[in-house]
C-alpha cells in the first residue's frame, strides 16, 4: 500500500508529482473524449513517443489546450487527481481554480475509508481511496483529531465531538471546520459553571424510552460524550440553501437536529432510533424495532408520520435505512460476532456476521427481502449508509457490502483493540480484508467518507 504524507490533499504539488505518469494518464483521459484538440493531441502523442525524457515540452503541449477543454476534462477527475492536476503548470491550476470556483466541478466521488494511526501523529487523519488503493495523509484542525469522538460522516463532512464533548462539522479534504450548536441546548443537558463562568460539569438527565424520570448525573465535560452522543448525520436542504445535521442521542436514541447557523438544538422523538437518511424534504429515521419514520421539517411545526410499523420478533444487532439508487428505502439488519481470545479482552474484534436486506414498500405496509444486490454495493458503519450502483462507481465489488465497526462499545470503548474492517460477499457471506496486510487502526472509529470540496455558506 502506497502512502501520501502531507499536510493536506490540497497541497498534493508537495509531492514531487511524478509529471510523466501524469502526462500519460492525461492522455489516456483525453482520448477518450472525441473531437477534443485533435491537433494538440497528436502533437503531445508523438513528443512522448520521440521524447520519453523530455518532460517540459510535453507538458507545455497540454498546456496549451484551451481552458473550456481543460475544465471538461478535469470534470471526469476525482479529488486527488484533480488535485494532481492543479499541481502541473499555471494553466491547468487556474483551470482547476476556475472549475471549483464556479461550482461545476460535481462528480460523484468514489467513498474512501477514513480512519486514524497512532504512528501519523495525533491531529493526522488517514484517507484510504478504493479507486488507487493508496492512502493520503491530511492534517486537520484543532483539537487533535484523536482526542475526538467521530460519530457520523455525509456529504464530505466529518461530524466529530471534542473532549468538552462540543460537536463539530469538519471538512478533511478542505480543512473546514464548523462549530455545532452547544451541547447545553440538548434537551436533557444542562451546564454547570464555577464562579468563573466555566462550564466545570454537565447535568445528565437520565430517563426512560418513555420519558419517565430515572434521576440526574453530573459528569464531567469529557465523560459526557461517553453517555450521550451515539451517531450524527448531515443532510443538505436545498430549499433552503443550507445544511441540516441530525443527532441520534442517549438516553435511549433519541432524535435532536440543529440548521448550520441554529444556536440551539431542537429534540424530535423519544423512539430508540438506529440511522436515518433524507429525501425530497423529508428525513426518514428507522427505530430499533423496525418502524420507519416520516419528518417533515420544513415548517414551523415538526409532522411525523410512520411509514411502516414494527418489526414482530426482530433479531439484529444494528440496523440501518438504506436510499438505494433506484428510489426504494431499504431495510438492513446487521447482525455482529466477536473474536478473540476470551482471556485477553484486547485481542477481541467486533466483527460482521451476516446482513438482511429487505424493500420498504410504503404502499402495502410490508417488508420484501431482497438476496443480493446484483450490480449495486452498500457503505454501512458509523456514517451514512450507502447504496451504489457499480456502472456508476466501476472500483467497486458488485454484490459486495463495505463495513466498519458499528456497535456501540466499539464506537465509544475498547480503544486500544483493532476495528474490524471489511468487505462482505452478500452471495456467499465470505468476508473479506480491504487490504493486506489488514489497516491498525483502533481509535476513533473508522468511518466511510465522500470526500468532497464543498464549503458551508455561513452567511
Amino acid at each position: 500500500m502506497e502512502t501520501c504524507s502531507r499536510s493536506g490533499i490540497m497541497n498534493l504539488c508537495s509531492l514531487a508529482v511524478r509529471t510523466r505518469d501524469l502526462c500519460c494518464f492525461m492522455f489516456r483521459v483525453l482520448s477518450k473524449l472525441s473531437g477534443i484538440a485533435p491537433g494538440l493531441l497528436k502533437k503531445f502523442r508523438q513528443h512522448v513517443h520521440a521524447h520519453p525524457s523530455k518532460k517540459e515540452p510535453a507538458l507545455r503541449t497540454l498546456s496549451e489546450l484551451p481552458q473550456d477543454t481543460l475544465m471538461d476534462v478535469f470534470a471526469t477527475l476525482e479529488i486527488p487527481d484533480l488535485v494532481r492536476a492543479g499541481s502541473v503548470c499555471s494553466s491547468w491550476r487556474a483551470a482547476n481554480t476556475t472549475l471549483r470556483d464556479l461550482g461545476k466541478y460535481k462528480l460523484s466521488q468514489t467513498p474512501c475509508l477514513l480512519y486514524t494511526s497512532k504512528s501519523a501523529g495525533e491531529s493526522v487523519s488517514c484517507l484510504y481511496s478504493l479507486v488507487e488503493k493508496r492512502t493520503y495523509k491530511l492534517t486537520l484542525p484543532a483539537p487533535p483529531i484523536r482526542s475526538r469522538y467521530l460519530i457520523g460522516s455525509l456529504h464530505g463532512w466529518l461530524v466529530t465531538v471534542d473532549d468538552r464533548s462540543e460537536m463539530h462539522l469538519v471538512n478533511p479534504i478542505t480543512g473546514e471546520q464548523i462549530a455545532l450548536p452547544s451541547v447545553t441546548t440538548i434537551k436533557n443537558v444542562r451546564p454547570i459553571f464555577n464562579k468563573f463562568g466555566v462550564v466545570q460539569k454537565y447535568e445528565y438527565t437520565k430517563r426512560t424510552w418513555s420519558g419517565d424520570y430515572l434521576g440526574k448525573e453530573n459528569l464531567p465535560p469529557h465523560k459526557l460524550r461517553e453517555y450521550l452522543h451515539y451517531k450524527a448525520f448531515v443532510f443538505p436542504e436545498t430549499s433552503k440553501g443550507t445544511y441540516i445535521v441530525v443527532l441520534i442521542h442517549n438516553p435511549y436514541e433519541h432524535l435532536s437536529f440543529a440548521r448550520v447557523g441554529d444556536d440551539r438544538w431542537t429534540w424530535l422523538s423519544p423512539h430508540h432510533y438506529d440511522d436515518c437518511n433524507y429525501k425530497d424534504g423529508l428525513l426518514y429515521a428507522i427505530a430499533k424495532i423496525g418502524e420507519v419514520h416520516a419528518f417533515d421539517l420544513s415548517g414551523p411545526v415538526v409532522i411525523m408520520k410512520t411509514v411502516i410499523g414494527m418489526w414482530q420478533n426482530i433479531m439484529c444487532e444494528n440496523m440501518y435505512l438504506v436510499l438505494a439508487p433506484w428510489g426504494d428505502q431499504l431495510n438492513v439488519l446487521r447482525t455482529g460476532v466477536e473474536e478473540g481470545h476470551d482471556a485477553d479482552p484486547a485481542t477481541l474484534v467486533r466483527n460482521i456476521g451476516e446482513l438482511q436486506i429487505y424493500k420498504v414498500d410504503a404502499i402495502t405496509k410490508t417488508r420484501v427481502e431482497f438476496k443480493w444486490l446484483n450490480d449495486h454495493v452498500m457503505f454501512l458503519g458509523h456514517n451514512q449508509s450507502l447504496c451504489l450502483s457499480t456502472k456508476e462507481y466501476p472500483s467497486l465489488k458488485a454484490n459486495h457490502a463495505y463495513f466498519t465497526d458499528n456497535n456501540a462499545l466499539w464506537t465509544k470503548g475498547f480503544k486500544s483493540n483493532r476495528r474490524h474492517i471489511g468487505v462482505l460477499d452478500l452471495e456467499k457471506n465470505v468476508r473479506d480484508e480491504l487490504v493486506s496486510p489488514q489497516l491498525w487502526s483502533s481509535w476513533p472509529t473508522p468511518v466511510w467518507i465522500t470526500p468532497s470540496l464543498a464549503t458551508m455558506n455561513m452567511k
